[in-house]
């Protein structure tokens, strides 16, 4: 217990000293001064109540309302303050190789979409104190939801994906360019979670390479998932581009981030956990204490005697 206006306490002694002469001064003149005479009461008197009760109540109250003017309170313990989190963006290529079903999951065959969304499900009811964005891309990049602190919505969001939703194609750099856009660099770091199965971007209005460029300049980590491979892609003939862009893995070094090649769901579990630990919450110190307030309790106390002795003082008035 202490005072959060301790000064206030120097007011004490004023209510003992008013009792003091106040009790000094009745005592002195009650004899002559508190005399009701009448004249068919031969030499009688008829003394009021005493003021003396009164007096010890409006005593006792000034020195509650003095205790309470000096803010009695309950320091607790230290709060902690809640982490402070990042915004993360998830770029998920939501092509036709996303349905294949060489995935287990719940000991039954599943589409690496249907593992996707389990995971990444889990990571992000996780992660708390961040700001999720979904996008996804395909022959165009689509902003499914802002980066938002609402974990609700960003799953619902998440469940709603569909394969082939955004087209057939590849527009990685229209989605990287768009996951930057409305990425906020705060306290930490933003980062990107980029999930393809490595296949070339083939249309957009921007190549990844440019926005690669536009998030090692902005300090934008972005940490790519290579999910299988294509196999609709096999027996075909490679073609020899003009403007050769960057493989996830570059993507992933460029920018500082990580790269890793996911083949089942057990690689998926662990990729997340690495991401989890590599962009970590920041804890800030505690500063702040639980504070319990009682001044209240010596203020109505002090208020209720006061409205007593003035009861008693009405009372004595009339009599």
């Amino acid at each position: 217990m202490e005072f959060a206006q301790p000064l206030f306490l120097l007011l004490l002694p004023l209510p003992l000293l008013w009792a003091f002469f106040t009790w000094k001064r009745g005592a002195q003149g009650e004899a002559g001064a508190w005399l009701l005479r009448h004249p068919h009461l031969a030499g009688g008197s008829v003394a009021p109540p005493s003021p003396f009760l009164p007096m010890v109540l409006h005593t006792l109250a000034f020195l509650l309302l003095a205790v309470a003017l000096a803010q009695p309170r309950q320091i607790g313990a230290l709060i902690k303050p809640p982490p402070e989190g990042r915004d993360i963006a998830l770029v998920i290529d939501t092509s036709l190789t996303m349905s294949i079903d060489d995935f287990t999951l719940n000991n039954q065959k599943a589409t690496r979409l249907a593992v996707l969304k389990e995971v990444l499900g889990r990571f992000i009811k996780a992660r708390t104190a961040d700001r999720f964005a979904i996008l996804v891309f395909g022959s165009e990049a689509a902003l499914l939801t802002p980066p938002t602190f609402d974990h609700e919505q960003v799953l619902s969001q998440l469940n709603r994906m569909q394969v082939g939703m955004a087209g057939d194609n590849t527009a990685l750099g229209d989605a990287l360019g768009l996951a930057i856009k409305h990425l906020q660099h705060q306290t930490l770091r933003p980062a990107i979670i980029l999930v393809s199965d490595g296949e070339p971007s083939n249309t957009g209005d921007m190549t990844p390479a440019e926005s690669v460029a536009v998030a090692r300049q902005l300090g934008v980590a972005i940490h790519t998932l290579q999910i299988g491979s294509n196999l609709f892609a096999a027996g075909r003939v490679p073609v020899q581009e003009k403007d050769p862009q960057p493989e996830l893995v570059d993507i992933a070094r460029i920018t500082d981030g990580q790269h890793w090649f996911v083949r089942s769901t057990d690689d998926a579990e662990k990729v997340v956990k690495d991401i989890d630990r590599l962009e970590k919450t920041l804890s800030r110190p505690a500063r702040n204490r639980e504070v319990r307030e009682w001044y209240w309790l010596p203020l109505s106390a002090g208020v209720i005697l006061m409205l007593l002795a003035r009861a008693m003082l009405i009372r004595r008035q009339g009599a």
